[in-house]
């Protein structure tokens, strides 16, 4: 299971950076790599909004009860 949250992170850093770019510079990287309105593009944004609800459970981990 914490190999599938640290996934979703990894995943919702690129949603951030993304989102990030678009912001400042009106440049949407999921789109100049996978196109507009792909099917790999869409798969993309799916991964990252499941895994911003997959990681929801880091608001409610004790930080210093890591193994």
């Amino acid at each position: 299971m914490q190999l599938l949250k640290k996934i979703a992170l990894v995943l919702i850093i690129i949603g951030a950076i993304n989102w990030g770019l678009i912001g400042l510079f009106e440049f949407n990287l999921v789109e100049t790599l996978f196109g507009i309105d792909t099917i790999l593009t869409k798969i993309v944004y799916i991964l990252v909004g499941i895994s911003g609800i997959i990681d929801i459970t880091l608001l409610f981990d004790d930080f210093h009860d890591h193994d």
